[in-house]
């Protein structure tokens, strides 16, 4: 057992336990979607359903999904490696209590100004017709409640991550999908859903049911934070003081934080918003596009971000420069050999899944396909975005990544509206690939730029190459996982082409993705192990 211990760090540890926890997420979020789309199909309904979310999650998003959370967890580590626990959450408290107030405030203002939000050019759903964006407008007003819940939850999760505690925070999501599902089997279908012989009871509440689900799931995400805060001694502090100075550094990073937040929320609406203009079923395919990619993306890139922040936060805060330039060093070339087979084998493999799980007819298929390859391109992008992003952060700078978020989302609408014309909704899938390569990119290259130890990375001892190239790690890494992907498609594509006509199209795509993945595994052994050891 002592052994064992000692070939995984605390750090891979708590990659793996986040990953885990996120792929069986997954599976219950798929698990959903696909109850949804076989209930709903590409239809009205179901893209008022996905537009109306859009700006609850925007709000959640802007303060504890995404803003505070990142904000507060170098801060905290900071606190408790100066200080100690107890002060820690004293910070905590107070940043908990001016995050309630801002989200009741503007879930209130957002409940109020529903119609204009929705209607306007530059909204939404200017597309829609009126009946679909009175709609839009009720059941966006019922999502802010589940917003103001799952706000607060995720300042909680943002609390125990900072206490290096990695296993409620990995929970309430599969939680909140529980509730979703219960919404979708139990609350919205007009025909119960049988399961054998016992027959699911049915409250026929339509599109309604779905968002009561949200609420339902919202409520268990919140409360199984709850025993965390019991096992840390959180203590709530009934007060605001500004002039705290740890209070302050929050409040400092959180500003270009939360702006940043608020240009990436803006790729969405501009999405929906050049989608609503589309053929019907545009919104969903590119709603189920970017359902496919965060699979891949949330298992590789916020797993190990998720874990990572933490780590980097606390060698900064010792000042540990060495250890925190070999984390990112290492943590790279892991997201290289992981992302690019990862896009790769599944764009190649797609279509026996999607005709299956989906159900759609030949044309939505091919849609949503489209979509998927377009948004796959950018994996790389997107997972290497969560490590650019953290280095800063655990820095305590929020300023670079706020520049990337700029960048972003220009580079969004301008490849999005230019592609849109001509390939539809394909072409906001390329728009988001280049997007966010372009602000991984830019992360990375000001790090490199600006990096304490200005060494560029490890350089591998091949005397005679080294003479005229210095050969380094993460290049090695790119071509061999490059190689590997380009090789392991082939044989995915030939089985699928070969055996298709004979054999069930979904066992076809199986043993496809399945060979394919064992001819990758050899030439990326180096990063697994490195994987163990981060």
């Amino acid at each position: 057992m002592d052994n064992k211990k000692k070939n995984f760090s605390p750090l891979s540890r708590a990659v793996f336990l986040v990953a885990i926890s996120f792929g069986i997420n997954k599976i219950f979020a798929i698990l959903r979607q696909l109850i949804i789309a076989r209930q709903f199909g590409l239809s009205s309904d179901l893209d008022v359903f996905n537009v109306a979310n859009n700006i609850p999650d925007m709000l959640y998003s802007l303060i504890s999904g995404g803003a505070l959370a990142v904000a507060i967890i170098p801060v905290l580590t900071e606190v408790m490696t100066r200080k100690n626990r107890e002060a820690a959450w004293r910070v905590f408290s107070q940043i908990a209590n001016v995050a309630f107030l801002v989200t009741a405030l503007l879930s209130a203002l957002v409940a109020i100004f529903a119609w204009p939000l929705v209607q306007h050019p530059l909204g939404i759903a200017p597309g829609f017709d009126l009946t679909q964006q009175t709609l839009v407008v009720r059941l966006m007003r019922l999502d802010l409640i589940g917003t103001l819940i799952f706000s607060m939850a995720g300042l909680l999760i943002a609390g125990l991550q900072a206490n290096q505690h990695f296993l409620l925070p990995a929970l309430g999501p599969i939680l909140y999908n529980v509730g979703q599902i219960f919404g979708a089997v139990v609350l919205s279908p007009e025909v119960a859903y049988q399961i054998g012989s016992f027959t699911l009871p049915t409250m026929q509440l339509g599109v309604d049911g779905l968002v009561y689900g949200v609420l339902i799931g919202s409520a268990l995400y919140f409360l199984i934070q709850i025993p965390g805060l019991i096992i840390y001694k959180f203590r709530w502090t009934p007060a605001i003081n500004f002039r705290d100075p740890d209070v302050h550094k929050i409040l400092v990073m959180l500003g270009p934080r939360v702006l940043s937040m608020f240009l990436y929320q803006l790729t969405f609406i501009a999405r929906d918003n050049l989608a609503s203009r589309l053929s019907l079923g545009s919104v969903s395919a590119l709603t189920y596009g970017w359902m496919i990619l965060q699979v891949p993306e949330t298992l590789i890139g916020t797993a190990i971000g998720t874990a990572l922040l933490p780590t980097l936060s606390e060698q900064i805060a010792k000042k540990d420069y060495l250890k925190f330039r070999n984390t990112i060093q290492n943590v790279g070339r892991v997201l290289i050999a992981l992302a690019i087979p990862s896009a790769v084998l599944l764009s190649m493999a797609l279509e026996p899944f999607l005709s299956f799980a989906f159900g759609f007819n030949a044309s939505g298929t091919e849609l949503l396909l489209g979509v998927t390859r377009a948004f796959m391109i950018g994996l790389l992008g997107h997972v290497y975005l969560e490590l650019g992003a953290r280095i800063f952060f655990s820095q305590q700078n929020a300023k670079i990544p706020l520049i990337g978020s700029a960048i972003n989302l220009g580079l969004y609408l301008i490849t999005g509206i230019v592609m849109t014309g001509t390939i539809g909704a394909v072409g906001l899938g390329l728009a988001d690939a280049i997007a966010f390569c372009g602000q991984a990119l830019f992360l990375m290259l000001v790090y490199k730029i600006t990096q304490v130890n200005k060494q560029d990375g490890e350089i591998l001892k091949i005397p005679f190459l080294n003479k005229y190239f210095p050969v380094r790690k993460i290049s090695l890494t790119f071509i061999r996982t490059t190689i590997a992907s380009v090789v392991g498609s082939i044989a995915i594509f030939t089985i699928i082409n070969q055996f298709s006509l004979n054999m069930n199209y979904l066992v076809v795509g199986t043993i496809a993705v399945i060979i394919g993945a064992l001819i990758t595994i050899p030439f990326i052994l180096p990063e697994l192990r490195l994987l163990l050891k981060l």
